[in-house]
């Protein structure tokens, strides 16, 4: 899976991707391009490259970092030139300027990242040999041009156009093929390069990608977890960057939260407006960046490897296929079922299932599903506003109305039983009283009351 696939999930990828002081397209597409991680060598090794960033990010001056970036800005995406130079395809002027400046460029880099101590922390291929090349006067000059000194013959001609500008459209064409054999015989000398060039490149980006990840660490607040041996997951101080943005916009504090869940089912009840969602969506958010080599959103984390993560958010119609928000719903947690028969590591996030259907059924089939699935070899955190029978499930429930205000931290129950806090909350927000006092009446009446007429 990549991450241009995963963007759009409603977790709040994009939000963190867009707020990514990426300095070049290119290391912007590259990191889209990117897929998720899923062995523990691979993920600890780009969280080790991205932990040597954030102290370089801790402890490099302004202006060391400021030029850093801004040579950085300088990267383009030179695929298609490297790509003909691997056909040893003829390069033209624009193509021999395009591996000139990347070779430059990475010199510069390489020099300002060896400065402090950052050489081994991505390895850019030394082009020098293709700077010489390409720069046979060494001047050093982001630039590219058929210099005289690459053809003795041409130098010549040259000479003769300015000294006889009578004969200078028969020196141009006799000039123009000279320089063309000029090309093709760089082009020749270029290809032996061609791998370093393109591994230049994607260093390159890379080192724009980490830079990019640890400052976004060091302003968000981010951490970087530790790899669970055991399946089980762990958080504390777990916030969803995009809504504590929205909250400070408004001077309101986000309410970190503390939540650990494994292989075991774990049931999330709680009132609504009660956050259950927003654990929801921050917990996909997290395993998502975590094994796309980001920080997470938390004070410390310890995050198991999944293969396939599915985030099933109710009330979302499919227009697409012409299915109803209870249909649409349905297919995606029937994708989960039948991923978990497929003897992967999954980790699946309900949302309250079958919340747009009648009371009785839909209980039934949230039931139904714990006891599906909590056979399966997988990790499941679901909420529901269903009084269901919790079985081995883990069960947590929002703390709900503390002295009088909201408290969104999550403890540990015994049983699955929703609270009622519903009218409380109403309330709380300034809905009409009269309202709110009939919905109290009924709650008193006894069944038989309810059913006369």
């Amino acid at each position: 899976m990549q991450l241009k696939n995963v963007i759009e999930s409603p977790c709040g990828l994009r939000f963190m991707l867009d707020r990514l002081d990426l300095q070049s397209g290119f290391a912007r597409r590259w990191l889209l391009d990117s897929s998720m991680m899923t062995e523990a060598s691979e993920i600890k090794a780009s969280h080790d490259v991205l932990r040597r960033f954030i102290d370089f990010v801790n402890t490099v001056d302004r202006t060391h970092l400021t030029t850093l970036l801004f040579r950085l800005q300088g990267v383009k995406d030179i695929r298609t030139t490297i790509k003909n130079l691997r056909q040893v395809a003829t390069l033209d002027d624009i193509e021999l300027f395009e591996v000139k400046h990347l070779s430059i460029l990475a010199s510069e880099v390489t020099k300002l990242l060896c400065e402090h101590g950052m050489c081994d922390a991505v390895a850019i291929p030394d082009l020098s040999e293709v700077i010489t090349i390409l720069d046979p006067d060494g001047l050093k000059m982001a630039s590219f041009y058929i210099y005289d000194s690459y053809c003795a013959e041409l130098q010549d001609l040259r000479k003769r156009m300015r000294q006889q500008p009578e004969q200078q459209d028969e020196l141009l064409v006799e000039a123009a093929e000279i320089e063309e054999t000029v090309r093709r015989d760089l082009t020749r000398q270029l290809h032996s390069h061609v791998d370093n060039i393109e591994n230049a490149l994607v260093a390159l980006a890379t080192v724009d990608i980490n830079l990019a990840r640890a400052r976004q660490v060091v302003d968000e607040g981010l951490c970087l977890p530790t790899i669970s041996t055991d399946g089980t997951c762990r958080y504390c101080g777990m916030f969803h960057p995009q809504v504590k943005d929205a909250l400070s916009r408004r001077s309101k504090e986000f309410q970190p939260v503390d939540i650990w869940y494994g292989l075991q089912p774990t049931l999330i009840t709680g009132a609504n407006m009660g956050g259950k969602t927003v654990v929801l969506k921050t917990l996909t958010l997290c395993q998502l960046l975590f094994q796309f080599g980001f920080g997470v959103p938390a004070s410390a984390a310890t995050i198991a490897i999944k293969d396939e993560v599915y985030f099933c958010i109710g009330d979302e119609q499919s227009i697409e296929r012409g299915l109803s928000s209870f249909a649409a719903e349905m297919k995606n947690i029937d994708a989960v079922i039948k991923a978990s028969r497929e003897n992967r590591r999954i980790l699946a996030l309900i949302d309250e299932p079958a919340r747009t259907t009648n009371p009785t059924e839909g209980t039934a089939l949230v039931q139904a599903l714990l006891k599906v699935l909590a056979t399966k070899h997988m990790s499941l955190v679901m909420t529901t506003h269903y009084d269901i029978e919790p079985g081995s499930a883990h069960c947590l429930r929002v703390k709900g109305f503390d002295n009088g205000s909201m408290n969104y931290s999550l403890v540990e129950v015994a049983g699955g039983e929703v609270p009622h806090e519903a009218l409380t909350i109403a309330e709380s927000l300034g809905i009409d009283l009269e309202w709110l006092s009939l919905a109290r009446e009924e709650l008193t009446k006894s069944p038989n009351e309810k059913t006369q007429k």
